[in-house]
């Protein structure tokens, strides 16, 4: 089995292949204190009853973690082909910006796994800590995109700066016309993130000119994709899917 891992700011989303197969998925907090004897212990837990491991394939945005990653697998995976997703390894994937080693791993494996499964031009979205838009050109280069404050994110703050106002569940409200504080606050997270993303898909859409996909994923991706008029596709484990195009293109 192909274990993919993806280490975002808030969680980590883990997923194991059989045969180009997604056959299983786990996500759990991200702790940078997390040691790799820690990891260890996690890991062999998850993995208990699955097939032998033929290969690590991971990206990490927390680089405490990402060392301790590294130490993990060179101490107990060292048998284990691994590919880890850093400057130097091959994507693929031509980044377009003015410094290509500021951009986010996993927005590079965004688009390769964007461009192999929809075509280009295509946008993803992903909802996570950060709302993140990353823009796929039609010969699968990423050209760029645009970076928002996260939904939970976004709650938390104003929960804390604002005295009246308390942390609620992101669900759809009844109407947009919260009728209390707590539908208040949902209406406006909710249907304000949706429109914030439409609005800048529109604005994106119009420099690329026709767009094949728009791919939303992240942990919050199913609640907003309901709501919002661009979104074409929901994929939650594109980026798994793209840390195992990324393995097989560097065996």
């Amino acid at each position: 089995m192909l274990l993919t891992i993806d280490v975002g700011n808030t969680n980590t989303v883990i997923g194991g292949f059989v045969d180009d197969e997604l056959v299983q998925s786990w996500r759990i907090p991200t702790d940078s204190r997390t040691t790799a004897d820690q990891m260890m212990l996690t890991y062999r837990g998850l993995l208990a009853d699955q097939p032998a491991l033929t290969g690590l394939s991971f990206c990490a945005s927390v680089p405490a973690v990402l060392r301790e990653m590294r130490l993990m697998f060179s101490r107990y995976f060292s048998s284990v082909p691994s590919v880890i997703v850093e400057p130097g390894i091959k994507t693929g994937v031509s980044v377009l910006t003015d410094n290509p080693r500021e951009v986010g791993a996993d927005r590079i494996v965004n688009t390769l796994a964007a461009y192999e499964r929809y075509g280009g031009p295509s946008i993803v979205v992903d909802f996570g800590t950060s709302t993140n838009l990353d823009v796929v050109s039609r010969t699968g280069d990423f050209l760029g995109g645009a970076l928002a404050p996260g939904i939970q994110i976004s709650l938390d703050a104003l929960a804390q700066r604002a005295a009246q106002l308390r942390k609620v569940e992101l669900v759809r409200p009844r109407s947009p016309i919260g009728r209390n504080t707590v539908e208040a606050l949902q209406s406006g997270a909710l249907y304000g993130f949706a429109g914030q993303v439409d609005g800048l898909v529109r604005r994106i859409s119009a420099e690329l000119g026709d767009v094949v996909a728009v791919v939303a994923t992240g942990g919050l991706a199913e609640i907003v994709v309901p709501e919002s008029e661009t979104i074409t596709q929901h994929d939650p484990y594109l980026t798994l899917y793209g840390l195992s195009y990324l393995f097989e293109r560097n065996l």
